[in-house]
């Protein structure tokens, strides 16, 4: 199945992922969300030039476009679930804009960090059960 036997199931995986994440960056919600963080100009004080500024959701500071990241308030797989189907990771990746918010790197590192926590636990109890244990 995954391109006549030549691939592993991870590879195929990771070859769908990469392709929905790469049709996200042209998905409009997305820039609807970064319009709305949007704060105006300013010097960026790393570089010394203008350049357009974004408000985190999460810390509620100003940062450059290139610090921040629109993130999904929901995660795409549920972290205690896991993937059930990619007809439901296309539905969570391709939401409106109300599942959206912009994060500076920052912020959008320490969520994804508790949400793989919190995958690392289901994955465990997943198979524990699995197992009868």
């Amino acid at each position: 199945m995954y391109c006549n036997g030549e691939w592993t199931q991870g590879r195929y995986n990771s070859f769908i992922k990469s392709i929905l994440r790469s049709g996200f960056r042209r998905w409009k919600p997305k820039y609807d969300t970064l319009a709305e963080a949007f704060v105006g100009r300013k010097v960026n004080k790393k570089t010394g030039k203008l350049g357009k500024h974004y408000r985190c959701a999460a810390c509620k500071k100003h940062h450059p476009s290139a610090d921040v990241q629109v993130d999904h308030i929901n995660p795409i797989v549920d972290p205690e679930i896991g993937h059930e189907s990619w007809d439901k990771v296309v539905y969570n990746m391709y939401c409106d804009s109300d599942n959206l918010q912009v994060l500076c790197k920052t912020c959008h590192a320490k969520k994804t960090k508790e949400e793989r926590s919190v995958a690392a636990k289901g994955r465990a109890k997943r198979k524990v059960t699995s197992n009868g244990t």
